[in-house]
């Protein structure tokens, strides 16, 4: 599902942590979802793909390419499923 984090939320540096820390804001009920309280990290079983990339294992803080700061392209957010 898209979901526009700009509206009342300013992004002054599109990284992974600046996205996660509006969709939180936005969204409160997300803020343990997706980070560890404690740590600040990302949730293990959350991958994170933009511009036909998987950037899940990028720095946090890595500036997002411009086509994504722009809305052009979409930051995606997806689940992971593990089982067995």
């Amino acid at each position: 599902m898209p979901v526009d984090v700009t509206g009342g939320v300013l992004i002054s540096l599109a990284t992974q942590r600046s996205i996660s820390g509006a969709l939180e804001a936005r969204y409160p009920m997300l803020r343990r979802a997706i980070r560890d309280d404690v740590s600040g990290q990302h949730r293990p079983m959350l991958r994170f793909f933009a511009c036909e990339q998987e950037l899940s294992h990028e720095p946090p803080d890595t500036p997002l390419a411009d086509a994504v700061a722009s809305g052009a392209e979409p930051f995606c957010v997806v689940g992971a499923i593990a089982g067995g």
